[in-house]
């Protein structure tokens, strides 16, 4: 069996965000699918979030979305998740779900749409106030379909001045978070389509501006785990959103796709001091279509959980002097070794010796929390996109 005692310290600094949204309801361009059980609103969510972290020890807080996790009261919302063991994270922005928005955001060329835009971000950092979160994480749909439909430099001139005025209103214990997406929905230009535009816009604004990656938006072939080196030796890397993807932006459960891809990119995380630094948040951010939610999540960290303890047993001394020395096979030998180490026994062992199920997939099926959800919340509106 593994033995994981080198590496139990790290392991139990571990900490993946969950999303709320990933709780409600989801689904593909043609058909968002309801489920019996879903939350209705985001105290259930909440709720069903802390149950991943009960079974996993890995979950502590969860991410809210703005205005989809609306409610009168966030310190009712934020005493609510204490009490069921977790915390209130990040707050992402959307300005991508209104008519105003369908020819930009941020982005717009009108500057009405702009401020109306800009002050979304505002009620956003209102809400971190009152949660006590730290990141404001900006996805932005902004973009264009079609050649000459807009002047490419001036949307980002727009996007700098609009950035450059949320960042001047986040406190100074809080941060702005640019992520990226290189399509979808805007097809023949994005505003912010890969890590080097967001590096660009949050580098000029300044020491509390960071990037986030997504691990599904990149186009195929893409070397994931060259841009979290490379981000993470600027200083810029801030935060990641955890998925899978197979051909496009699918938000699968993370591993799903490429399990030794996810093992590379922790590898990088680990290797470039982005490991239980504070800096660098981890976070899913997930669709569950046809699985249930709460399982799919439990899987999703268990996934990160199991490449993380492959990837610290990676012996880099050895692997140092086999580069040094130009033995190519030798050094991709001693990567290999570490991604084929089955580490789930010692891992169970190790959660039961914290005082977790070894098996939290098992232990949640068990615990009757599922059917006790789907008995309970009949009647209302189920929650998924745009709720």
């Amino acid at each position: 069996m593994t033995d994981l005692t080198d590496i139990t310290t790290p392991l139990a600094a571990q900490a993946i965000e969950l999303p709320s949204w990933a709780f409600g309801n989801s689904g593909t361009r043609f058909k968002v699918f309801g489920s019996p059980g879903t939350p209705r609103d985001p105290f259930e969510k909440i709720s069903d979030a802390a149950q991943v972290h009960k079974h996993t020890g890995l979950a502590p807080t969860v991410a809210l979305h703005i205005p989809w996790d609306l409610v009168d009261s966030y310190s009712d919302l934020r005493k609510h998740a204490e009490d069921n063991g977790v915390g209130l994270g990040t707050v992402n922005s959307n300005t991508f779900q209104d008519d105003d928005y369908k020819l930009g955001s941020v982005t717009h060329s009108d500057p009405k749409v702009r401020q109306k835009a800009i002050d979304h971000h505002f009620a956003c950092i209102d809400v971190m106030n009152e949660t006590g979160s730290r990141d404001l994480k900006i996805w932005l749909a902004d973009g264009t379909n079609y050649p000459g439909q807009d002047d490419i430099r001036a949307r980002q001139d727009r996007l700098a001045d609009s950035l450059a005025k949320i960042y001047e209103r986040i406190g100074e214990d809080q941060r702005l978070v640019l992520e990226y997406k290189f399509f979808e929905p805007a097809f023949y230009h994005t505003d912010v389509p890969d890590w080097g535009t967001s590096y660009a816009h949050t580098a000029a604004l300044g020491d509390r501006a960071f990037v986030c990656l997504d691990t599904g938006h990149h186009a195929p072939g893409t070397n994931i785990e060259f841009i979290v080196a490379q981000l993470l030796r600027l200083g810029k890397l801030g935060s990641f959103d955890f998925n899978s993807r197979f051909y496009a932006d699918d938000d699968l459960i993370v591993g799903a796709a490429d399990p030794f891809q996810l093992f590379r990119i922790l590898y990088e995380v680990i290797r470039g001091g982005g490991y239980a630094n504070p800096d660098v948040a981890f976070m899913l951010d997930q669709c569950h279509n046809i699985e249930k939610k709460i399982p799919g999540q439990i899987r999703s960290v268990l996934n990160v959980q199991e490449m993380t303890a492959r990837a610290l047993l990676v012996d880099t001394e050895a692997l140092k002097k086999a580069q040094a020395c130009g033995d190519v096979l030798g050094a991709n030998g001693i990567l290999m070794d570490a991604f084929y180490t089955d580490v789930r026994p010692a891992l169970a062992e190790w959660r039961e010796s914290r005082g977790l199920p070894g098996d939290p997939m098992k232990a949640y099926a068990a615990s009757g929390y599922q059917e006790k959800i789907e008995a309970e919340r009949v009647g209302g509106t189920q929650a998924g996109w745009g709720a």
